[in-house]
């Protein structure tokens, strides 16, 4: 493999000493109230040999919960649980930075504790139904839409989320701003129907997830944080009239913020060039995502096209991911049936080559 990949990278205060990043995987392994566990702490050690792994999205309040077994950085037992697994990371030499993803409407009653209700930023009901352990398939629930004081609220809980993420042993953080959770919800025009300050033209729908930005980076550092992006991204009923503009306003805006990172993953839609439209737009460091191969990686790095590049599914199968990227050794290949399910098959059982 050429040298791209191996080089080292400065993104803000990381230091990493290659360019292949493992990206956020929501796994569903957590304990029942939202802890890591010794499972988690396993399974990211043995990918420690990444440039930088970007923990799976979890929750900076038990509100913006979506999934059974999904983690959390809200409570003491969540923060020693995470505790945990950054030292695992670090005892073998990696960088691991934690994903904040607050889901807004996504999500059921039959998921959060009771009396736990579901917020968005407009009162509309995302279609298609979730998983919950104790009832089954289930529709989303009809969130209540946030008032002012539940908006700086979010804004507020963000900021605390990148503590608690500190006081864990995190490197940084990144936001998550795509698939259809609470900053995207805001984001997009077909999920926003607001008429106040966060509402209407783009810049205003930008607003949270740029507050949300800002509070992170006063708690821990610009430099320790990053943003997550897919444009044309609609997964999770996320519609907007204009995908490449609304990010292209998001990206101009974060740009004055001084991030440590932008998370672009490929458009999923021929008609918009996110990679290119990421680099016009956003002044810094950029991580590409999506479908990389080695080759390809190494090839989008030498055209300038980005500065590292994550990889999610070669990650799950191949713990040694660098390892075999370096000497070009066959990848294996997973088992789908076994992402989300409780346990270490399909999770800490996967061989190095």
């Amino acid at each position: 493999m050429a040298a791209h990949l191996f080089k080292s990278l400065a993104l803000g205060a990381l230091e990493l000493t290659n360019r292949i990043v493992m990206a956020p995987m929501t796994r569903n392994r957590a304990e029942p109230d939202g802890s890591p566990n010794e499972l988690m702490a396993r399974h990211y050690a043995r990918r420690a040999t990444a440039g930088l792994i970007v923990a799976e999205g979890s929750w900076p309040t038990v509100t913006g919960q979506a999934y059974c077994r999904q983690p959390g950085i809200e409570t003491s037992a969540q923060i020693a649980g995470w505790r945990r697994v950054t030292d695992a990371v670090h005892s073998e030499g990696g960088l691991i930075v934690l994903q904040l993803m607050h889901a807004g409407r996504i999500g059921s009653r039959h998921i959060k504790p009771i009396g736990v209700e579901t917020i968005g930023p407009s009162v509309l009901q995302a279609r298609g139904q979730i998983w919950t352990d104790s009832a089954g398939m289930q529709p989303h629930d009809v969130p209540r839409e946030m008032r002012a004081d539940d908006v700086r609220t979010a804004v507020q809980q963000h900021r605390q989320a990148a503590c608690n993420a500190r006081d864990a042993g995190f490197d940084g953080v990144e936001l998550h701003g795509t698939s259809g959770y609470l900053s995207m919800q805001f984001l997009y025009s077909g999920t926003n129907r607001r008429t106040d300050r966060y509402g209407g033209s783009a810049a205003n729908r930008a607003r949270f997830t740029l507050e949300c930005l800002e509070s992170m980076a006063s708690a821990i550092g610009a430099d320790r944080v990053g943003l997550r992006i897919n444009p044309g991204n609609t997964y999770n009923d996320a519609t907007d009239e204009g995908s490449a503009a609304t990010h292209a306003e998001l990206m101009r805006q974060s740009s004055q913020l001084g991030l440590a990172y932008l998370h672009v993953m490929r458009a999923p839609t021929a008609d918009i060039d996110a990679f290119g439209l990421a680099r016009r737009h956003f002044r810094g460091p950029l991580i590409l995502n999506d479908g990389f191969d080695g080759f390809s990686a190494e090839a989008a790095l030498s055209a300038g096209q980005g500065e590292a590049v994550s990889f999610a599914r070669s990650f799950i199968a191949n713990p040694d991911l660098v390892r075999r990227l370096r000497d070009g050794l066959p990848l294996a290949k997973f088992d789908r049936r076994s992402l989300y399910t409780p346990g270490p098959a399909g999770y800490n059982d996967y061989p190095d080559a």
